[in-house]
């Protein structure tokens, strides 16, 4: 049996893990709301773009989580696919 390409799991955390350290950029909002704003739209594209690239037989609890931006939730699922032999 050929192993399983994690590649797509770990460039969707990859996406999430960007978009949670996007909102917490305190920083960067006090400087350039605008800018900051933008930041986020940015990603959040890209990761609503990854989430409707999913295959249609992806778990149904990872996607409860991404329906519901459970962001937290996802990246400990994705993190526990990613670490399975």
């Amino acid at each position: 049996m050929a192993p399983i390409d994690m590649t797509p799991w770990k460039s969707l955390r990859d996406l999430i893990q960007e978009r949670l350290d996007a909102v917490a950029d305190r920083t960067h909002y006090e400087r350039d709301p605008q800018s900051h704003l933008e930041r986020l739209k940015s990603i959040s594209v890209q990761l609503n773009s990854a989430v409707q690239e999913l295959p249609a037989d992806a778990d149904p609890q990872l996607r409860h989580y991404l329906d519901r931006q459970s962001y937290l939730k996802a990246i400990a699922w994705l993190d526990q696919e990613i670490a399975a032999p």
